[in-house]
Protein backbone atom coordinates (compact mmCIF):
# COMPACT_ATOMS: atom_id res chain seq x y z
CA UNK A 1 0.00 0.00 0.00
CA UNK A 2 1.25 3.25 -0.89
CA UNK A 3 1.09 6.05 0.97
CA UNK A 4 -1.76 8.88 -0.36
CA UNK A 5 0.67 11.88 0.83
CA UNK A 6 3.25 13.22 -1.48
CA UNK A 7 6.76 13.09 0.77
CA UNK A 8 6.94 17.39 0.41
CA UNK A 9 3.59 17.35 2.37
CA UNK A 10 5.24 14.96 4.79
CA UNK A 11 8.54 15.90 5.50
CA UNK A 12 6.74 19.87 5.44
CA UNK A 13 4.50 18.59 8.55
CA UNK A 14 7.43 17.42 9.95
CA UNK A 15 9.57 20.69 9.52
CA UNK A 16 6.33 22.24 11.25
CA UNK A 17 6.32 20.69 14.40
CA UNK A 18 9.91 20.88 14.88
CA UNK A 19 10.07 24.36 13.93
CA UNK A 20 7.21 25.07 16.34
CA UNK A 21 9.66 23.69 19.12
CA UNK A 22 12.87 26.18 17.98
CA UNK A 23 10.66 29.18 17.59
CA UNK A 24 8.60 28.71 21.19
CA UNK A 25 10.97 31.44 22.37
CA UNK A 26 9.46 34.31 20.07
CA UNK A 27 7.08 36.57 21.93
CA UNK A 28 3.37 36.47 21.79
CA UNK A 29 2.96 39.85 20.85
CA UNK A 30 5.65 43.05 19.84
CA UNK A 31 5.43 46.22 21.34
CA UNK A 32 5.70 49.78 20.06
CA UNK A 33 8.96 51.24 21.23
CA UNK A 34 6.92 54.19 22.99
CA UNK A 35 5.72 51.54 25.22
CA UNK A 36 8.79 49.85 26.32
CA UNK A 37 11.00 53.13 26.65
CA UNK A 38 7.77 54.07 29.71
CA UNK A 39 7.89 50.15 31.37
CA UNK A 40 10.17 49.84 34.53
CA UNK A 41 11.32 46.34 32.97
CA UNK A 42 10.80 46.49 29.46
CA UNK A 43 9.48 43.32 28.47
CA UNK A 44 7.05 40.74 25.89
CA UNK A 45 5.34 37.51 26.85
CA UNK A 46 6.84 34.42 24.62
CA UNK A 47 5.10 31.26 23.63
CA UNK A 48 6.78 29.44 26.12
CA UNK A 49 5.73 31.44 29.05
CA UNK A 50 8.85 33.27 29.44
CA UNK A 51 9.50 36.85 29.28
CA UNK A 52 11.90 38.19 27.09
CA UNK A 53 13.78 41.37 28.95
CA UNK A 54 14.82 44.42 26.85
CA UNK A 55 18.23 46.69 28.10
CA UNK A 56 17.05 50.10 28.38
CA UNK A 57 20.30 51.35 26.53
CA UNK A 58 19.79 49.49 23.55
CA UNK A 59 16.01 50.98 23.78
CA UNK A 60 17.26 54.42 24.03
CA UNK A 61 19.85 54.19 21.29
CA UNK A 62 16.93 53.08 19.38
CA UNK A 63 14.85 55.73 20.04
CA UNK A 64 17.87 58.03 19.38
CA UNK A 65 18.27 56.48 15.55
CA UNK A 66 14.49 57.86 14.68
CA UNK A 67 11.72 60.49 15.51
CA UNK A 68 10.21 60.75 18.35
CA UNK A 69 6.65 60.49 15.81
CA UNK A 70 8.22 57.41 14.85
CA UNK A 71 8.57 55.30 18.37
CA UNK A 72 4.96 53.95 18.31
CA UNK A 73 5.75 52.41 14.99
CA UNK A 74 8.66 50.41 15.56
CA UNK A 75 7.37 47.21 17.24
CA UNK A 76 10.19 44.94 19.10
CA UNK A 77 11.57 42.59 18.96
CA UNK A 78 12.31 42.61 15.75
CA UNK A 79 12.53 39.54 13.74
CA UNK A 80 14.98 37.90 11.56
CA UNK A 81 14.52 34.88 9.59
CA UNK A 82 16.30 31.98 9.43
CA UNK A 83 16.61 29.59 6.49
CA UNK A 84 18.58 26.89 7.19
CA UNK A 85 21.11 26.26 4.14
CA UNK A 86 21.00 30.34 3.32
CA UNK A 87 23.94 32.83 3.59
CA UNK A 88 21.64 35.42 3.39
CA UNK A 89 19.12 35.93 6.27
CA UNK A 90 16.18 38.46 6.30
CA UNK A 91 15.15 40.81 8.48
CA UNK A 92 11.32 41.57 8.75
CA UNK A 93 10.16 45.11 7.82
CA UNK A 94 6.55 45.92 7.85
CA UNK A 95 7.85 49.65 7.68
CA UNK A 96 9.36 52.21 7.23
CA UNK A 97 10.91 52.68 10.24
CA UNK A 98 12.23 49.12 10.49
CA UNK A 99 14.33 49.95 7.15
CA UNK A 100 15.61 53.22 8.40
CA UNK A 101 16.50 51.88 11.72
CA UNK A 102 18.80 48.87 9.68
CA UNK A 103 19.94 51.43 7.14
CA UNK A 104 21.57 53.41 9.49
CA UNK A 105 23.06 50.59 11.47
CA UNK A 106 24.68 49.19 8.72
CA UNK A 107 25.51 52.56 7.24
CA UNK A 108 24.04 52.06 4.02
CA UNK A 109 21.10 52.46 2.02
CA UNK A 110 18.91 49.36 1.92
CA UNK A 111 15.51 47.90 -0.08
CA UNK A 112 13.20 45.78 0.94
CA UNK A 113 11.30 42.76 -0.93
CA UNK A 114 7.80 41.47 0.09
CA UNK A 115 8.02 43.38 3.39
CA UNK A 116 11.84 41.53 4.14
CA UNK A 117 15.64 43.18 3.92
CA UNK A 118 17.89 40.76 2.55
CA UNK A 119 21.10 41.30 4.80
CA UNK A 120 24.42 38.95 4.38
CA UNK A 121 26.37 37.26 7.87
CA UNK A 122 29.09 40.12 8.12
CA UNK A 123 26.01 42.48 8.23
CA UNK A 124 24.11 40.02 10.64
CA UNK A 125 26.43 40.29 13.38
CA UNK A 126 26.83 44.04 13.51
CA UNK A 127 22.93 44.42 13.51
CA UNK A 128 23.21 41.41 16.59
CA UNK A 129 26.07 43.17 18.36
CA UNK A 130 24.31 46.50 18.64
CA UNK A 131 20.63 45.31 18.89
CA UNK A 132 21.12 42.24 21.23
CA UNK A 133 18.10 42.38 23.03
CA UNK A 134 15.69 44.03 20.38
CA UNK A 135 16.07 41.40 18.18
CA UNK A 136 15.26 37.73 17.76
CA UNK A 137 15.42 34.61 15.06
CA UNK A 138 12.52 33.93 13.66
CA UNK A 139 13.69 29.73 12.16
CA UNK A 140 11.55 29.04 8.56
CA UNK A 141 11.54 25.82 6.81
CA UNK A 142 10.88 27.53 3.64
CA UNK A 143 14.07 27.09 1.57
CA UNK A 144 14.42 23.38 3.01
CA UNK A 145 10.73 22.32 1.36
CA UNK A 146 12.13 24.07 -1.78
CA UNK A 147 15.62 22.07 -1.23
CA UNK A 148 13.36 18.91 -0.83
CA UNK A 149 11.34 19.63 -4.01
CA UNK A 150 14.45 19.81 -6.33
CA UNK A 151 16.22 16.70 -5.02
CA UNK A 152 12.65 14.65 -4.78
CA UNK A 153 10.72 15.91 -7.89
CA UNK A 154 10.34 13.55 -10.63
CA UNK A 155 11.99 14.34 -14.10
Amino acid sequence: MTNPLPYERILQECLVGELRVLNAHLPCQQKPLSDLLHEEYPHVQCNDGSAHLFKKKELAYLASLIHADEHEALLLPMLIEINPGQDEMTIICRGKVEEKVISRILDMPITPRQNRVMIYKRQMALVRKTLKTTTQYLFSPKILVQDTKEVHSPK
